[in-house]
């Protein structure tokens, strides 16, 4: 087991990556819970705590049971919810219910909330944390490749509107991330493939090394090698426990994590929620802003070639598809959580392994961009 730590003073937290930790979680939560206060201010013995696991129907089949068993081993007292998988779950009626599911079930200010699953539980999950009763601690458990880098690190939390992706929500930071590499054994094919964008996005954004791994041992990653994968999951948090460390709530340098979103945000709400994964929009959402650099003279090498090759390499997405409409697009993008005053700042890349927020005086190269993608 690797472990990678997230400095925020007394909100610092561990990432536990290896394999076989879900039938772990039970000790690995009750050494990250024992000596801690929760955020209700109540000091509770472990064994007095309720912790209420959430889930997605799918995953609760195959990873529930065992992780419920580790909890109740370790002496923690365990309720538990699932709900339909899929992105639409990430909304504020979703959040409603599940609110009512952790009242109706006894949970209390000093109890947990335990996140098992992909992307759209932990950010539902974790945003429920944060608001019920003004807010409870919580543990995530990702079971996806994109959740392990990225959703499950950093504290964002929230839900969609549906004009804008999460648009709803709040900072709140996990008190422990459990990551169990067999659990990704269970993935589709697409799903890992729409995980590894994200690695490949921090090695765009901050790690050249990352970056020329993954373009020479990407195969190795999407076979599930033991020890690549171990290592690329590692680096990829560290890289994203760095950036956490020094800017927790985005003010500055937490933005470069945004490379892809702007766009890939506004190709999930353009096309639908649910006909992308998130991964896949991303990397459109890559190539679309590596283009717009190139072509408005930001970047100062070539930073489109080795980011299409890598990405059409694993079988993602690098184009639009035909007919969406860029009109569309431009509105969703103008909801975004970066843009100041009307204005749209999106990051670009300047070289593979560094980028910077640019505000952009003049969209018309972006709307160019998008049409030229538009296939």
């Amino acid at each position: 087991m690797e472990r990678v730590r997230v400095e925020l003073g007394e909100r610092s937290y561990e990432i536990a990556i290896g394999p076989g930790l879900i039938a772990m979680a039970g000790e690995l939560l009750r050494q990250a819970l024992a000596h801690l206060i929760p955020q209700s201010g109540v000091s509770l013995p472990v064994a007095g705590r309720r912790l209420f696991v959430v889930s997605d129907t799918r995953v609760d089949r195959l990873h529930g049971a065992r992780l419920k068993e580790s909890l109740a081993a370790a002496g923690f007292r365990v309720s538990t919810a699932a709900i339909p998988p899929g992105e639409r779950q990430k909304s504020l009626a979703s959040l409603g219910r599940l609110c009512s599911a952790m009242l109706n079930a006894g949970v209390e200010r000093g109890d947990a909330l335990v996140a098992l699953g992909g992307g759209v539980i932990g950010d539902l999950a974790g945003f429920a944390a944060a608001v019920y009763m003004r807010g409870i601690d919580f543990v995530q458990v990702p079971t996806t490749l994109l959740a392990c880098v990225d959703s499950s690190v950093g504290g964002k939390t929230a839900v969609n509107l549906p004009a804008s992706k999460n648009c709803v929500g709040a900072f709140h930071q996990p008190r422990l991330v459990v990551a169990d590499i067999d659990a990704l054994r269970t993935l589709s094919a697409r799903d890992l493939r729409a995980g590894a964008a994200e690695l490949v996005k921090h090695g765009a954004i901050l790690d050249p090394e990352l970056f020329c791994r993954l373009r020479r041992d990407v195969h190795r990653l999407l076979a599930l090698d033991a020890e690549f994968t171990t290592w690329a999951l590692v680096r990829s948090c560290q890289i994203k426990a760095r950036v956490v460390t020094q800017d927790e709530r985005e003010s500055g340098l937490r933005a470069v994590l945004n490379f892809g979103h702007t766009v890939g945000h506004a190709v999930e709400a353009g096309a639908g929620y649910g006909r992308y994964r998130h991964g896949e929009a991303v990397s459109i959402g890559m190539v679309a802003e590596a283009l717009l650099a190139e072509r408005i003279g930001f970047a100062q090498e070539p930073v489109v070639q080795p980011l299409r090759d890598l990405l059409q390499s694993m079988r993602l997405p690098t184009s639009l598809p035909a007919g969406l409409d860029i009109d569309l697009l431009m509105a969703s993008m103008h909801t975004d959580k970066k843009t100041r005053g009307g204005r749209l700042n999106i990051v670009l890349p300047k070289r593979i392994g560094h980028v910077e927020t640019v505000p952009l005086e003049d969209e018309s190269p972006l709307r160019s961009v998008l049409c030229s993608l538009c296939g």
